[in-house]
């Protein structure tokens, strides 16, 4: 995995709830953001989204990170391999209009095609907060916007050869990165055991800051899943197949011994290149100790009572 150097950018301001629901407002008033130049966002990531607030459990306590750490601070390596240029070059890439998903696969009764105009209809938005934690020992706190994953699944009408969700991205060879110089084959591709995909804080993502999702995160559909790390939240999605056999991963082809399919963040199984017993938090000048499940054991500790999360990383 290719890691490089940070940027140098300023995440020591964390913006107060009432600024970073107004994404304009904040950006207007941070006369420092605009002096070191605004991120570059396509005309239609500035869509307002309509809806409510997640329910509590959906709701990390946490303070929200700067917008700029979300939108400028990213791993999409469609995009770039470092830090910072998914930010730059993405909002270059025009997104298909209209976009479709394609959900397929033995588990589905009812395999089908779904434009976004329709999946934006299946159940209703919710802001949810979640934290999000990289593999490479960075966390922020993020204002998602979506609904759970589940609700889409079963417009397919699952069957009982559904054991595994395959997720596989869109890959424009155009506009984005060839897989020789990402270090990684595109589409890229991902996965999910049933009960994880249909659990309710899987979350299918269309916005962020109470907008559509800017390109560098993921635009215009993605998954978050809160209790791994971040590369298991699938950019730009563009397949969904239910499956009955462990779906290949991108990062598990690429290197096994250092990404597992379940990826679920535990401070007790190190990378083997650095521990993971501690993160930091963009915006905060001290390191914290990681949570397993990213703080989210209460809600799915339970999905892995049976297994060694030792064995199964």
């Amino acid at each position: 995995m290719i890691i490089r150097k940070q940027p140098d950018l300023r995440y020591s301001d964390v913006s107060p709830k009432e600024v970073y629901l107004n994404r304009r407002r904040f950006l207007a008033a941070s006369a420092s953001a605009v002096a070191a130049g605004a991120l570059a966002r396509p005309a239609l990531a500035n869509t307002k989204l309509d809806f409510v607030k997640g329910q509590p459990q959906f709701i990390a306590t946490d303070k929200v990170s700067d917008v700029r750490a979300i939108e400028g601070y990213n791993n999409f390596y469609e995009f770039g391999t470092g830090k910072d240029e998914p930010s730059r070059y993405a909002p270059r890439w025009k997104v298909p209009s209209p976009w479709q998903v394609r959900i397929d696969g033995p588990g589905a009764g009812k395999p089908q095609t779904i434009d976004l105009d329709a999946i934006m209809k299946v159940a209703p938005l919710e802001e949810r907060i979640y934290r999000m934690r990289c593999v490479e020992a960075w966390s922020v706190v993020v204002p998602w916007i979506g609904y759970s994953l589940s609700n889409l699944i079963k417009r397919a009408e699952p069957n009982s050869k559904f054991k595994y969700v395959a997720f596989q991205s869109y890959y424009d060879s155009k506009a984005m990165l060839s897989p020789r110089e990402a270090g990684i084959a595109f589409p890229y591709v991902e996965g999910l055991r049933q009960d994880e995909a249909m659990h309710p804080l899987t979350l299918l993502t269309v916005g962020v800051f109470g907008e559509t999702l800017p390109n560098q995160n993921g635009a215009p559909l993605r998954i978050v899943v809160p209790w791994k790390y971040g590369f298991k939240s699938i950019k730009s999605l563009a397949k969904i197949s239910l499956v009955e056999n462990m779906p290949p991963t991108t990062w598990n082809i690429a290197n096994a011994r250092e990404y597992g399919f379940y990826s679920n963040v535990n401070p007790e199984v190190d990378h083997p290149r650095w521990s993971q017993a501690t993160e930091e938090r963009l915006g905060e000048l001290s390191r914290r100790k990681t949570l397993k499940f990213n703080g989210y054991g209460d809600q799915v500790a339970s999905m892995y009572a049976f297994m060694d999360l030792r064995k199964n990383y």
